[in-house]
């Protein structure tokens, strides 16, 4: 293979890689590209060593690595400051009022269906449910054979906006609940 066919392949993988938010194997690329894997190999390695300034040009300012066995661009840790000041400088998208309800309810309830959360907000919570999977915060865990109901859970994402490694650390929600004895007076049999 030369250089000239070469170059098409690469442009076509770095198009693939530019979009994706998961490492790719090179089965997955050469799927994607329409290439033998061998091939798809030698162009990522020829990405690689294009990018770490070893073909003449510039070192980037990402790089290609290999990760969890698949293939994706990232920022060079040199510049993770930088790229974290810009990106928490952009204004933050916030949350509505129904949507941090409807994520709490399934952080606290997971796995749980969107009829489970409705009946618990009392409100239609469908396109909340849309735009927290749309934002990666939560996700279908699995379809319940017999219903077909869907059952959501937290993404590592929203771990990471709340600053926590797991779901143990959220705190205890029981000692915010009222314990249901308001209104009834000490005379009546509990």
């Amino acid at each position: 293979m030369t250089d000239d066919d070469r170059a098409p392949l690469a442009r076509r993988l770095e198009a693939i890689l530019l979009i994706v938010d998961e490492p790719q194997s090179l089965v997955s690329l050469a799927t994607a590209v329409g290439a033998p894997v061998a091939a798809v190999r030698q162009a990522v390695e020829g990405l690689v060593e294009d990018y770490d300034g070893g073909t003449g040009g510039p070192r980037r300012g990402f790089e290609l690595r290999e990760v969890g066995g698949g293939w994706r661009l990232y920022v060079r840790a040199e510049h993770d400051d930088l790229v974290s000041e810009f990106v928490n400088a952009q204004a933050p998208s916030r949350l509505s009022q129904a949507a941090l309800e409807t994520l709490a309810v399934i952080a606290y309830k997971q796995p749980v269906t969107r009829g489970q959360v409705a009946s618990i907000r009392a409100v239609n919570v469908d396109s909340v449910v849309r735009t927290l999977v749309a934002r990666g915060l939560i996700t279908e865990m699995f379809q319940d054979a017999e219903t077909g109901a869907i059952h959501y859970g937290t993404t590592d994402a929203l771990l990471t906006n709340l600053g926590i490694n797991s779901l143990d650390e959220l705190p205890p929600i029981s000692p915010l609940l009222e314990d249901g004895a308001d209104g009834f007076d000490d005379s009546m049999p509990r």
